[in-house]
């Protein structure tokens, strides 16, 4: 499910009818996807926002035609430095509490 979904969102466009497979490759996640819970802390998926994104791409897709074009080179950059920023005006001990 998954590399299909990768596949059709490399797609530089779309008709319905990819849509439908990408709606199908979705189903297919969300069927699948509790088989990851074992390995997360908190026995969640719902706050990867990697994972939560997929479920959107379709209506990006409608509203953008396509999805390989997207980027995300800017949020990971804006994270990036809100991390760094974060760690660095931590006294370096303990620091995740901090920077929360």
């Amino acid at each position: 499910s998954i590399t299909d979904f990768i596949l059709i969102a490399g797609y530089h466009s779309h008709t319905e009818t990819t849509l439908c497979y990408f709606q199908d490759s979705l189903y297919g996640i969300r069927r699948n996807i509790h088989l990851f819970l074992p390995y997360r802390l908190n026995q969640s998926i719902s706050k990867i926002p990697k994972v939560h994104s997929l479920f959107h791409y379709i209506e990006c897709i409608k509203e953008i035609d396509s999805a390989d074009n997207s980027v995300t080179k800017v949020s990971e950059t804006a994270h990036k430095s809100l991390i760094k920023d974060s760690y660095r005006s931590s006294n370096m001990v303990d620091h995740i509490p901090q920077m929360l």
